[in-house]
């Protein structure tokens, strides 16, 4: 079983019978955040990612094409998804909205799981820095993320999961962003044979010296409303640091075809 990721904050859940049957995921989660950032300003950020996902019981490939609007962000501060890269304490703020950041990843499963042995799953995440700096939207710097992942299962319906990465963030003249470690962790719960209830933490470093990083509890729900994995899913996000946003949400679907 899989769990959502990072970007998405939600679980997409699909039998592994179903992947090689229906290798091909189209989603999209609508999303809002609120909160301070560590900035002085309540700043709002509409997050919109639509992905394609092609899945087989070894192999995961997923591109991500989100768009973004953002209101009372201070002026020179920059995204990075949906929380801010880089941070200032102007009293001027902006609104804008376009493009954000694409992203692709790979996971493949290098070990299965085995009797107690969790499944293996290193990763490799792109983000291109297709969002304009002009605007705030992004930094114009392309990050590589390099990281593991450890899935497993209790009995037939409980699935732990946990991801460790590392960022190499590509940094714009003057802005001296650092390299960060990003870390979550959580479960997944079959409630009944078409609910899933997914409760994890997410953190990183801050890519900015003197703030503190991203930190969230986050609770998701999905429904399938058929047999191979399409349906809909909910998640509320609590920001636990000043890094984060105070509170957050998102309603999408997916449709596995």
């Amino acid at each position: 079983m899989r769990l959502g990721g990072r970007g998405l904050l939600a679980a997409v859940l699909v039998c592994q019978s179903a992947w090689a049957a229906h290798p091909w995921t189209l989603g999209n989660m609508p999303s809002y955040y609120q909160g301070h950032y560590g900035t002085r300003h309540t700043i709002g950020i509409f997050y919109d990612p639509t992905y394609l996902q092609y899945r087989t019981p070894g192999l995961r490939v997923k591109l991500t094409v989100p768009y973004i609007s953002v209101a009372n962000l201070p002026v020179g501060a920059q995204l990075t998804n949906a929380t801010l890269a880089a941070r200032t304490q102007s009293g001027r703020t902006t609104s804008a909205s376009g493009l954000g950041d694409i992203w692709l990843a790979t996971h493949v499963t290098v070990l299965p799981e085995r009797g107690l042995r969790p499944a293996v799953v290193p990763y490799l995440k792109i983000k291109f820095g297709t969002a304009s700096v002009r605007k705030g939207l992004g930094t114009g710097r392309n990050d590589y993320e390099l990281g593991v992942g450890l899935d497993t299962t209790i009995g037939t319906n409980v699935f732990p999961f946990a991801h460790i990465g590392y960022r190499f963030v590509g940094s714009p003249p003057g802005q001296g962003l650092r390299n960060i470690a990003t870390y979550d962790a959580g479960v997944s719960i079959d409630t009944t044979a078409r609910n899933v209830v997914t409760a994890m933490y997410a953190g990183a470093q801050s890519e900015q010296a003197g703030y503190a990083g991203p930190s969230d509890a986050i609770l998701a729900w999905n429904y399938d409303v058929t047999a191979a994995g399409s349906g809909v899913q909910v998640y509320f996000d609590k920001g636990l640091s000043h890094g984060s946003a105070g509170l957050g949400g998102g309603v999408g679907g997916q449709v596995v075809f």
